[in-house]
């Protein structure tokens, strides 16, 4: 093995300022600390409000596997909550002047749960995997060229252009370090694994009972001893939101960090048995939108989607959705990522006078029955503030004469018919931003993305050279200046195609029995491995 620093590369610190500069990020690490002194022991029980096809996120994006996958299969690092590396299953890092070779010593003594030694193949392939198979990976990883063991645990990643995100992209809920020797020549989609994982996190899968529960127990081999202190997780299905909140008060759900109803949240802060954190959701940085297929005959004309952006009141839709929970949206970046959100961009007035005349000049104007023309609005959930905000633009745009059906379905139903059959008109989404464009909202837009079956990425076959040209020169740039220039030039070109109808960005929270400690202390929040979460006595 070689010593630290490698020969050619800088002190991680150095590595580090230059790197997270790049991302508008503060640099000086800070300590993930304790709440109070940790007990062993108990079952954490937590509630999810949706179910799909996969657990282990080797090959997807699914927000299912987020608060699942990384307890099991471990990152090599993880962020504090100014996105400063912290320690996991990498103990060294550091990256060159250049931003064209990082590198990373390995965590020594860990075992995959079958038994078998952790070493830089599974590093090695768990790398290449994500830049050739997994959907955020493709981008995220696009500029490396190579991918090295240069001892048992020792890494080095070479890229062909520098990568200003990347030392930000390890967490193991973005990332996860997977078991070669498990998926190595395999078909990775139909791997039994992805289903039933195998990691080297604190728990270990035990059951998968679809429509009911997950369970997790307690990796008793954990390298990060006397972690974890919960015997065990149960992941329960919970559909309706009221049996979500009923599971919470009564002490039979610990932890929810998918959200219960808008309009219990105040009720919920009275109860002296409950908290509820709102840190821990700097990794997703969620949004809401409509995304429009533009292969639609009238959704294809920008006068159209423009007419329906006229008609719908974003400030509405946060007030009465979501009751006042979240903030009005213009363009495709949240302001949770501060580095790159512009509050100034071109918006669509709401007005539907102008609306009515721009479809009247599109050559849609109404028939005897008041209605111009007929679309499907699918919903990501087919409850909740999504649902609430659905029923809002169908009116919206029934003022206008578009008549809205909206088509409520399963997640499972909603990702095939969006990215797959493609059988929709306008999606109504709630998508990640997470923490660095590259990674949440380039897949989105590119058309080198476009991809049918790919979950969460350019399903409005939206197609702009000069979109692709400043997506690609702000992926490398390096210079935090040009960097958010090139940005910001982005999103007006974005607001002026109008591919898709940016919303709100909803508060998020986790709602949590205050016996449950511990339990963020991430900027991915309840993604985290959860080795430090447990409950009081």
């Amino acid at each position: 093995m070689s010593s630290f620093p490698p020969d050619g590369l800088p002190l991680t610190r150095r590595a580090m300022v230059g790197a997270l500069a790049a991302l508008g990020l503060s640099t000086l690490p800070v300590p993930l600390s304790a709440q109070d002194t940790p007990v062993r022991g108990g079952i954490l029980t937590v509630s999810l409000s949706t179910e799909a096809g996969s657990i282990a996120a080797v090959n997807n994006t699914t927000p299912f596997a987020y608060f699942i996958s990384s307890k099991i299969l471990e990152g090599l690092l993880s962020y504090d909550f100014d996105y400063n590396p912290q320690p996991e299953l990498a103990t060294e890092w550091a990256v060159s002047e250049d931003g064209l070779r990082y590198w990373f010593r390995l965590r020594e003594g860990v075992r995959w749960h079958d038994g078998k030694p952790f070493d830089a193949k599974d590093v090695v392939f768990s790398i290449l995997l994500q830049r050739d198979v997994h959907p955020r990976g493709r981008r995220v990883f696009r500029n490396v060229t190579a991918v090295n063991a240069l001892g048992s645990h020792e890494v080095e990643i070479l890229l062909s252009e520098p990568a200003p995100y990347l030392l930000v992209a390890f967490a193991g809920s973005g990332v996860p370090i997977a078991p070669a020797h498990i998926y190595a020549g395999t078909d990775i989609a139909a791997n039994p694994a992805n289903n039933a994982p195998i990691g080297t996190g604190p728990f270990r899968f035990v059951e998968w009972v679809r429509g009911s529960h997950i369970i997790l127990e307690r990796n008793d081999d954990y390298w990060d001893q006397p972690r974890p202190y919960l015997d065990g997780i149960v992941y329960r299905f919970v559909f309706d939101p009221l049996t979500q909140v009923a599971g919470i008060e009564t002490g039979e759900v610990h932890l929810t960090p998918t959200g219960v109803p808008l309009s219990e949240l105040d009720r919920l802060r009275r109860n002296p048995q409950l908290g509820i954190e709102t840190r821990g959701f700097g990794y997703n940085n969620t949004i809401v939108r409509l995304e429009f297929n533009l292969d639609h005959p009238h959704l294809s004309d920008l006068r159209v989607r423009q007419a329906i952006a006229h008609a719908i009141d974003v400030e509405t839709i946060a007030s009465t959705a979501y009751q006042g929970q979240a903030t009005p949206l213009y363009g495709p970046v949240s302001p949770g990522l501060a580095a790159f959100y512009d509050p100034n961009l071109p918006r669509y007035a709401v007005d539907p006078a102008r609306a009515e005349a721009l479809l009247d000049e599109a050559g849609l104007r109404r028939g005897a029955d008041g209605v111009r023309f007929e679309v499907f609005l699918d919903p990501v959930q087919p409850t909740g503030p999504i649902r609430q905000t659905a029923d809002y633009i169908a009116q919206a745009l029934g003022k206008i004469g578009i008549r809205v059906t909206i088509r409520g379905q399963d997640f499972a139903t909603y990702v095939r018919r969006i990215y797959t059959a493609r059988d929709f008109d306008i999606a109504l989404q709630g998508l990640s931003n997470l923490y660095d464009p590259v990674a949440g909202i380039q897949g989105l837009f590119w058309s080198r993305s476009i991809e049918p079956g790919v979950p969460f990425v350019n399903a409005a076959h939206y197609r702009s050279a000069e979109t692709d040209r400043l997506l690609e020169a702000a992926a490398i740039e390096t210079n935090t200046v040009r960097r958010r220039a090139l940005y910001d030039a982005f999103q007006r070109q974005v607001v002026a195609d109008l591919p898709a109808l940016h919303l709100v960005a909803p508060d998020a929270f986790t709602v949590y029995n205050t016996r449950v400690r511990d339990h963020t202390l991430t900027v991915d929040g309840f993604g985290s491995r959860g080795a430090h979460v447990w409950l009081a006595r």
